[in-house]
């Protein structure tokens, strides 16, 4: 059984981690275990920016977005070098597992460190829900909802003026995010890096709808697609119709986290902190159909989670 155990957030905030790292502190100090919080991701443990915590460390923190530990990118820990470093700082701070909680990039460094012989369990922590073997991540509800909203209040001004808006969402590789978010927007295009759709196949649809008699339309671009200024001028040119571009940006990250995410992310940090505790490492803890699952750590990280066709073949059928 270990004694003492460290938490960090690293990669892009993503609403819920302060939930998640609340449920990891309050559980190990429920089960008699010490608690270290590393402030600002890899960096911060790099330059040995860890505190102690105790319960009321984390008191009023699981309606705030964002992650009270900070988070930050660092060059150095993807050194085999920065690595050793940080497996060090953790030894001599008596630290014996870690849980990290972060996207692919985040992960990927907890499973090197594992390798290292620091124990460590991931939880993942993005709003793209782009990581293999779960079909949640922390954040991914609030960002969706965020977006949705977003529609809504552009849908109105698009429908005054008859305009088609070309909305950009984050998502570099993944279309999660566009897809989930566009279908329960009603968006009548949605386009993501999975799926290559025409653009001059999509500009010939949406102006034919408006020659039916449409007033507006809403077009949803994961940046992973295109960028979504280039597409709203080639959708203008070519259906003739006036068309305006809303990048949504760094708003997506923040905001109170929602009820799924505040549960969801509570549930895995109280599994996350018991499990590595007990002795469990090199392992993720996600959700499948609602429950709790435990994924290789190695896998999580060496395979490309894929988006549900179904998701797409919905978005056409209700265009």
């Amino acid at each position: 059984m270990l004694k003492s155990i460290a938490v960090m957030t690293s990669g892009g905030d993503s609403p819920g981690m302060n939930a998640a790292a609340r449920a990891v502190v309050r559980t190990a100090l429920h089960q008699g275990a010490e608690v270290w919080g590393i402030n600002n991701g890899y960096k911060g443990l790099l330059k040995d920016d860890i505190v102690k915590l105790e319960s009321r460390s984390v008191g009023d923190i699981i309606q705030r977005g964002g992650t009270f530990l900070g988070t930050a990118r660092c060059s150095e820990f993807t050194t085999p070098e920065g690595r050793q470093k940080a497996f060090e700082v953790l030894k001599k701070r008596g630290i014996e597992g870690l849980v990290v909680i972060g996207g692919d990039g985040s992960l990927t460094g907890a499973k090197l460190l594992n390798d290292l012989g620091m124990p460590v369990v991931g939880l993942p922590g993005t709003i793209d829900n782009d990581v293999w073997g779960t079909d949640y991540t922390i954040g991914s509800d609030t960002a969706a909802n965020t977006i949705v909203d977003a529609i809504n209040k552009l849908r109105d001004t698009a429908s005054a003026h008859r305009r088609i808006i070309i909305i950009e969402v984050m998502g570099r590789k993944s279309g999660w995010l566009a897809m989930t978010a566009g279908i329960a927007g009603g968006a009548e295009q949605i386009l993501v890096p999975e799926v290559r759709n025409n653009l001059d196949i999509v500009c010939q649809e949406l102006k034919e709808s408006y020659d039916k008699g449409k007033r507006y339309s809403i077009v949803v671009v994961a940046e992973g697609y295109g960028c979504a200024v280039e597409i709203g001028k080639k959708v203008a040119e070519v259906t003739g119709i006036d068309t305006r571009v809303s990048v949504l940006g760094h708003i997506q990250r923040g905001g109170s986290p929602s009820v799924e995410d505040r549960i969801k992310a509570s549930m895995l940090g109280e599994r996350a902190a018991s499990a590595l505790i007990a002795g469990i490492s090199n392992v993720l803890f996600g959700f499948d159909a609602g429950k709790i699952v435990t994924i290789d750590l190695t896998d999580a990280v060496n395979n490309k989670k894929t988006l549900d066709p179904e998701l797409a073949r919905l978005a056409k059928i209700l265009a």
